[in-house]
C-alpha cells in the first residue's frame, strides 16, 4: 500500500494543494516574496518500513514513494548503491567513521538517475509526451535516459561551456539537445516550452530557483533508507554538495520519514556544500540571497543562489554550511580519493576539503559518523584530472626504460 496522498505541500507554510499548480512552487509563499519548492503528501498511519527486494531499483521502497499503487515503475535498476568505509582518511581528517554513499554506481553515473526514475514514473502514468530539463549534465543525461526508458520525448538544454561526456550522455539516450550561451536564457527557453508547448519540466523552472519536479526530489529519500539499512542506525552527519538543494531537501525527507515511523529517533545533521557559499550565506541572511558567482570545476554545483526547500533541511537537522572556492583544493581533494580507490566529479570531491573545515572549527567531533554523498563520477569530466595528472611518457619496451621512466617521477 501506498502511503502518498495525492497533492503537495509546503515545507515552509504548509500550504497545500493539488497536483496540477506546482511548477513555480507555493503560491501564499511566492506573494509574500519567497520561492519555495512543493513536495509530495503522504499518510504514513497503517505504513510499516518494508523494503520489497523482490522490486527493481528504488522502487523497493515503494511504500514511501509519491505515486499510487499499480503505478508502472520506469527503473534502470538505480539505487542500492555502496557506501564504502574509508578508515584512512577518517584518522587523517579526525573523525570516528567516514563513509561514502558512492551513487556513480547508478546507471548514468550521478544520483541524480533516483529522481528521474520518480520523475518519469509519474510523467508517463499521467500521459506526458514530452518532458524537458535544464542541465549541466548530470541532470540531463539521467532525465534522457529515463525518458527513452519511459517511451517519452526529452528536450535537454544546456550551456555551450559543460565538457563533451556531458553532452555525449545526453545526446546518446536520444534526448534533443540544444546549448545556450546565456545561463538565464535556458530558464527561459524551458519556461516557454512548459507554457506554451505542455513539457513536463523534470528540473526546476520557478525564478528565483526553487528546485526540481518534486515528485523526483523525493526520490532521493531512498539515499536515507539505504543509509540506515546499510548502518542499522542513522549516521551523525550527512554532507552533500548541493546546488538547488534537491538531493539534500530528499534525503532529509528520507530521513523525516523513518523517524515518523519509528525506526530512528533522530535526523543527522545535515551539511550543505557549494563552490560560492551560497548555503552559508542563506543562513546567516536567514533566506537565500545571492553571493558572487565565478567558473568554477565543480559547475554541476556551482550555484549563486541557494533555495528555500535546501534551507529547510540544514536548519530542521540543525546542520550548517560550507563553501568552498578553490579549484586547486577541490581537484587535490579529488585526486586525494582517487588515490583511495574512488573516483568523484569534483563537484562531489569538494565534500572532503569542506569536512576539513568542520573538524578544524570544532562542528564534527573526533567520534562522529560522518557519511559524505558522492553524488558523481570523475569519469564525467576527465579533461579537468588530466591537466593536474603528468602526461604518460611512451618508452621503449625494455626494464631499463621503464626504470628511467619511474626515476623521472
Amino acid at each position: 500500500m501506498s502511503a502518498y496522498a495525492g497533492g503537495l505541500s509546503c515545507p515552509r507554510c504548509g500550504f497545500e494543494t493539488g497536483e496540477g499548480d506546482w511548477y513555480r512552487g507555493c503560491s501564499e509563499c511566492r506573494s509574500a516574496g519567497r520561492s519555495v519548492n512543493l513536495h509530495p503528501r503522504y499518510d504514513l498511519d497503517g505504513i510499516s518500513y518494508e523494503r520489497d527486494d523482490d522490486v527493481a531499483g528504488l522502487f523497493r521502497y515503494g511504500s514511501l514513494l509519491p505515486f499510487p499503487d499499480g503505478a508502472d515503475p520506469v527503473t534502470l535498476g538505480e539505487g542500492g548503491t555502496p557506501l564504502i568505509p574509508f578508515a584512512r582518511l577518517a584518522a587523517d581528517l579526525g573523525v570516528g567513521r567516514f563513509l561514502v554513499k558512492d551513487e556513480s554506481r547508478n546507471p548514468t553515473w550521478s544520483y541524480k538517475d533516483r529522481l528521474a526514475a520518480i520523475a518519469m514514473t509519474r510523467a508517463r502514468a499521467v500521459g506526458a509526451d514530452t518532458v524537458v530539463v535544464a542541465s549541466t549534465g548530470n541532470h540531463g543525461a539521467a532525465a534522457a535516459a529515463y525518458a527513452a526508458a519511459a517511451g517519452l520525448r526529452c528536450i535537454a538544454i544546456t550551456i555551450a561551456s559543460v565538457p563533451l561526456t556531458m553532452k555525449v550522455l545526453m545526446q546518446v539516450y536520444g534526448a534533443d539537445v540544444v546549448a545556450v550561451d546565456d545561463l538565464e536564457g535556458r530558464w527561459d527557453l524551458m519556461r516557454s516550452g512548459v507554457a506554451e508547448r505542455g513539457w513536463v519540466p523534470i528540473s526546476g523552472i520557478a525564478d528565483p530557483p526553487a528546485g526540481s519536479n518534486p515528485w523526483g526530489v523525493d526520490g532521493y529519500k531512498t539515499i536515507a533508507y539505504e543509509l540506515f539499512d546499510d548502518l542499522g542506525e542513522v549516521p551523525d552527519i550527512v554532507v552533500v554538495p548541493a546546488a538547488y538543494g534537491d538531493g539534500l531537501a530528499g534525503i532529509f525527507r528520507g530521513f523525516k520519514d523513518l523517524v515518523a515511523l519509528g525506526r530512528a529517533a533522530r535526523v543527522p545533521q545535515m551539511v550543505a556544500v557549494d563552490p560560492f557559499g551560497a548555503y552559508a550565506a542563506a543562513l546567516v541572511q536567514e533566506r537565500p540571497v545571492v553571493v558572487e558567482r565565478n567558473p568554477s570545476v565543480a559547475f554541476s554545483i556551482a550555484t549563486p543562489i541557494a533555495t528555500e526547500q535546501g534551507l529547510i533541511a540544514i536548519r530542521q537537522s540543525g546542520g550548517t554550511a560550507v563553501g568552498v572556492s578553490d579549484d586547486a583544493e577541490i581537484m587535490a581533494a579529488q585526486q586525494r580519493l582517487a588515490r583511495q580507490g574512488i573516483y568523484l566529479e569534483a563537484s562531489s570531491a569538494i565534500v572532503l576539503p569542506a569536512l576539513r573545515r568542520l573538524v578544524d572549527a570544532g562542528t564534527v567531533g573526533a567520534q562522529s559518523t560522518v557519511v559524505a554523498i558522492g553524488t558523481s563520477s570523475g569519469l564525467k569530466d576527465t579533461a579537468a584530472t588530466a591537466g593536474r595528472l603528468p602526461p604518460v611518457m611512451v618508452i621503449e619496451p625494455t626494464l631499463d626504460a621503464l626504470d628511467q621512466a619511474l626515476a623521472t617521477r
